[in-house]
């Protein structure tokens, strides 16, 4: 009998790096459809990243990252993640994130234009994401 693989690779790229490169047991994420877990076997599908926390089980371990904007693509045996912005808990100023949450609150509350509203609020979720994934 042969050993049945457990993992599947994953592949996270920035326009500056490669974030993050091996196998993992479990990713998950928030798409414009919704949260969503990845497991080896997951059927091939592409799907836009929305801002959130990105969790990664490894075989050891499970990791956090603030996952901001991009593009995902699953297929049974690999997860390639192609990122506007990803960042590490020591990645992050905790200070400034606090500061940009207070900001785009304030533009929410004050009833900013419709058009500058969806931007707003991708920049909440930003926030948002980088002092949840501090916690």
């Amino acid at each position: 009998m042969s050993e049945e693989k457990k993992g599947y690779q994953l592949r996270i790229v920035t326009p500056e790096r490669v974030f993050y490169e091996g196998e993992v047991e479990m990713v998950e994420f928030n798409t414009t459809e919704g949260q969503i877990g990845v497991l080896p076997g997951h059927i091939p599908m592409t799907v836009i990243v929305k801002p959130g926390i990105l969790t990664i089980t490894e075989a050891e371990e499970t990791k956090e990252a603030a996952l901001h904007a991009g593009f995902a693509e699953i297929l049974p045996d690999k997860i390639t993640i192609l990122a506007e912005i990803v960042e590490w808990p020591d990645e992050i100023d905790e200070e400034r994130a606090e500061l940009a949450l207070q900001r785009a609150r304030e533009r929410i509350a004050n009833r900013e234009s419709q058009t500058d509203l969806a931007k707003v609020e991708t920049a909440l979720q930003r926030a948002i994401a980088r002092i949840e994934v501090l916690k």
